[in-house]
């Protein structure tokens, strides 16, 4: 998959959780979890919610990376078939 297309995965997934995140007001560089308001368990979900669209496994020592809407799509990218 490429850039384009696992960012669309990743805002639709968010949308799938947070049915009000306007997707064209998030900022690639922020902090992802503050722009969007989610707790701990909604981040959780998020996270295993893209791991059942993009069958790309995110160990727990990794979710400190991803912070930003970039890392998030960048750390996917990298680990997608």
């Amino acid at each position: 998959m490429n850039e384009p297309e696992i960012r669309a995965v990743v805002l639709a997934t968010l949308q799938s959780i947070a049915p009000e995140v306007e997707a064209d007001a998030l900022r690639g560089d922020r902090p992802l979890r503050k722009q969007v308001d989610l707790d701990s368990m909604d981040w959780l979900n998020f996270l295993l919610g893209l791991n059942q669209r993009l069958k790309v496994e995110i160990p727990e020592v990794d979710y400190a990376k991803l912070v930003t809407l970039d890392d998030v799509v960048a750390y996917l990218q990298a680990r997608a078939a």
